[in-house]
């Protein structure tokens, strides 16, 4: 007796799911196109959020910015979910074996006095601005309507969160982990002169109504400045005053900003491209806005690296803008 074996190839009926085929065509799709593209849901809704009776779920009028899509708007990195968690998970391991290698070696704690002082007086605070970004980015978040822009801000208010708490972990490195440099950091927030205008600032983008605007502030204009400022001249600065070894507990900080740069000058050239009303109306909150992130960081960048150090994060910024057709004020006022 004799056996033929036969193989059979099955076509299949369709290669990826409805909506992803409608606007990509039927054809197999990325993991990136399948969790990011046409999510939310638009009809059928049962009643206006309560919250705010004058808009309805996933509303684009939530923002004066109009797009003809906003899927248009997309994260150059790729990053959903699973992916996001596997970049991340990289990046804080050797985030924890730098932490690990000084607490281990009492780097922190050998430093004088006087330097840790600086250390929780000029870079700590800074945790009280990072969990304010990880509020205003979870609100874009929340008030976005397309789920590439809204998963790009969810992940960096987490990221942002965890940035807090690595300064946090440098505080309590230097206390002992008893929670006294918390509370000196702290102090500092609420009562030093140098921090006011940094605190008045982030105070007032919490309220910001229009999320794209919030956006452009957050995540543009006052990370634009403060990150090039805090993690590279202010990080020098510190390596003068002895405090070398605190630059391996902040490269997450410069590899994050770094990366980070890649959506957020994606998503302003996007949005400035797709019209002059748009562009008029982001030119307009940048002559409102930088202004006062570039004074709220000046006491800080003269108790330390010097306003030559703000005025060249301020060139940097001006370079990023004026690639999306936009300008920067340059106001030193």
């Amino acid at each position: 007796m004799s056996i033929e074996i036969k193989t059979n190839s099955v076509e299949p009926i369709r290669h990826t799911y409805g909506h992803i085929a409608r606007r990509f065509g039927d054809k197999p799709a990325t993991r990136y196109q399948e969790a990011s593209y046409d999510i939310e849901a638009k009809t059928n809704f049962h009643y206006r959020p309560q919250w705010d009776s004058e808009h309805t779920l996933n509303d684009p009028t939530r923002t004066a910015i109009r797009m003809e899509d906003w899927y248009a708007v997309t994260d150059p990195r790729q990053f959903y979910y699973g992916a996001y968690v596997g970049n991340r998970a990289k990046m804080q391991e050797a985030a924890e074996t730098s932490f690990g290698f000084c607490e281990k070696r009492n780097l922190l704690t050998r430093l004088p006095q006087e330097t840790q002082k600086q250390l929780l007086r000029l870079l700590v605070p800074l945790r009280h601005v990072e969990l304010g970004a990880n509020m205003n980015n979870s609100k874009i978040a929340g008030d976005a309507t397309a789920t590439t822009v809204s998963q790009m801000h969810i992940y960096t208010g987490m990221d942002r969160l965890g940035i807090g708490q690595y300064l946090s972990r440098i505080a309590l490195m230097i206390d002992g982990s008893t929670g006294a440099g918390l509370d000196e950091s702290k102090g500092y927030w609420m009562d030093d002169e140098l921090w006011q205008p940094m605190r008045k600032l982030v105070e007032d983008s919490l309220v910001i109504d229009d999320w794209f605007e919030l956006t452009l502030v957050q995540n543009i204009l006052m990370d634009g400045l403060m990150y090039p400022l805090v993690y590279d001249k202010i990080d020098t600065w510190f390596e003068s005053q002895g405090a070398e070894d605190v630059s391996m507990l902040t490269e997450f900080m410069r590899d994050w900003y770094k990366e980070s740069l890649r959506w957020t000058n994606a998503m302003l050239k996007v949005v400035a491209g797709e019209s002059d009303d748009n562009r008029e109306l982001l030119q307009k909150w940048i002559d409102h806005w930088e202004p006062q992130a570039y004074n709220a960081l000046k006491p800080l960048a003269q108790a330390s690296a010097g306003i030559d150090a703000l005025d060249e994060a301020r060139a940097e910024l001006a370079t990023r803008l004026k690639k999306c057709g936009l300008q920067s004020q340059g106001v030193s006022a």
